[in-house]
């Protein structure tokens, strides 16, 4: 039992840190959202996951009017 929990947490470990690298340089066609479009914590999480600076010439942000945007909107 204990070799099963062990291979299921080092496969979770894996497959986030392949999702981590996918999404900040894998895919930097993919659109980013706002809130880190001009984010220097992001910027500084993607290069020391990836080393390397994210290239804002491919990425394209996100559509306007995301779930975070319409939350931090008051109501009119």
């Amino acid at each position: 039992m204990t070799i099963v929990i062990a291979l299921l947490v080092v496969g979770w470990v894996a497959a986030s840190l392949i999702g981590t690298q996918a999404y900040f340089l894998g895919e930097q066609s993919k659109p980013i959202h706002d809130r880190n479009w001009n984010d220097k914590s992001f910027e500084q999480l993607a290069k020391s996951v990836t080393g390397t600076e994210i290239d804002y010439s491919v990425r394209v942000p996100a559509y306007s009017m995301d779930a975070y945007t319409s939350r931090t909107m008051g109501n009119s």
